[in-house]
């Protein structure tokens, strides 16, 4: 699941380098006859040598499970690309101060915005692979590489631990649109091409490619309207009819689908969000393979042992079962989700592969 761990790299190059002695002998005349070594002195020398090069990679093999045993033996830092009161950020604030009674050890939460996030994810990238550096990762850090062609790979440069939760996204309409239903919806939408028009949060933000996505998948054209501002100008503008669709988080939206100045059509992730429960998700109105809900899950620098990985996996989801942590996640509009590393691992690829793909359907189209 993990890429080669840094102990296991040492063990690796400890061991090439012991035997390069022994390999430069043999060029140097050290024969070979019928496949079998000889040179009586110099054989028992390459033996030694090859056995106390087997013996430190041993110990530092020995080293890294004794670390993995007693780990946790310090504070635990978590690392959140967004500012303070996001919606990662009390996650993360929920999850980690839970966790610390299950690890023994204080869970810290340091928040380091900047460039969608991906300043911190590098940093944490870069950390040791001890388990005390981790990092709160977002939708953020798979659609912005997607988008940039970015060489950084969350999977593999990172090591996933839990999926901690989702953000729903719903897709909602002015009142004035005639549609009740998604069928319906689609179907006006190709009857007037270019007619309908979704905001969006910005170019290449969740909003925006939840639309891309939308449009890719229903074989609509409805015209994308990104707002430099942010999500508020664009919902103030979907509420005066200014512009006719949105994608945007179910806790904004509710509220305004409860007073009927909305009409909301699914959500865009495979299961219902908490926060509306008898809205369908987008599969159930009919479009399958949709999910464009923001996620929000924990990671740690690429090679850290799995031992530590699947002990911070087991607190993490522990966690998330806690009766307060739901409560408080509900009021957020936030829900809990919970994964396996390997889970995680196959969520993350697949993230990664469908922002690919429709960012690449935006340039084919430019």
């Amino acid at each position: 699941m993990n890429p080669i761990g840094n102990k296991n790299r040492m063990v690796i190059d400890l061991y090439g380098r012991c035997l390069w002695p022994s390999r430069k002998r043999q060029a140097n005349g050290f024969a070979r006859k019928g496949g079998v070594m000889q040179g009586g002195m110099m054989f028992d020398n390459f033996l030694k040598t090859a056995g106390l090069c087997l013996a430190v990679a041993a110990g530092i093999v020995a080293g890294g499970a004794a670390a993995a045993e007693t780990y946790p033996s310090q504070p635990i830092k978590i690392v959140v690309g967004f500012g303070p009161a996001s919606a990662a950020d009390i996650l993360t604030r929920l999850v980690g101060k839970r966790m610390e009674a299950k690890l023994g050890q204080p869970v810290i939460v340091e928040n380091r915005a900047g460039n969608s996030s991906m300043i911190g994810a590098e940093a944490v990238a870069r950390a040791p692979a001890d388990g005390y550096t981790l990092f709160t990762a977002t939708i953020a850090n798979t659609l912005n590489p997607a988008q940039t062609k970015s060489s950084f790979d969350l999977g593999k440069m990172l090591a996933p631990i839990a999926l901690l939760g989702v953000v729903p996204n719903v897709l909602v309409a002015h009142p004035s649109v005639p549609a009740s239903n998604l069928g319906e919806l689609i179907a006006l939408a190709k009857s007037r091409p270019e007619t309908l028009t979704f905001g969006s949060s910005g170019a290449g933000t969740a909003s925006h490619m939840a639309a891309e996505l939308f449009n890719q998948k229903a074989g609509t054209s409805v015209v994308i309207v990104p707002y430099q501002g942010g999500s508020n100008q664009a919902v103030s503008d979907l509420l005066a009819g200014r512009i006719t669709l949105m994608f945007n988080v179910a806790a904004t939206l509710a509220p305004h689908v409860e007073a009927g100045k909305l009409k909301a059509f699914a959500v865009a992730q495979p299961r219902r969000a908490t926060i509306m429960p008898d809205v369908p998700t987008l599969a159930e109105a009919g479009m399958n393979e949709y999910d464009a809900g923001v996620w929000i899950g924990l990671l740690a620098p690429a090679g850290t042992p799995s031992a530590i990985i699947d002990r911070l996996s087991i607190a993490a989801n522990e966690a998330l079962k806690d009766e307060e942590v739901q409560k408080a996640l509900k009021l957020q509009g936030t829900d809990p989700v919970g994964s396996t590393p390997k889970e995680f691992a196959d969520f993350i690829r697949a993230d990664v592969e469908k922002w690919k793909a429709a960012f690449a359907a935006v340039d084919a189209r430019r």
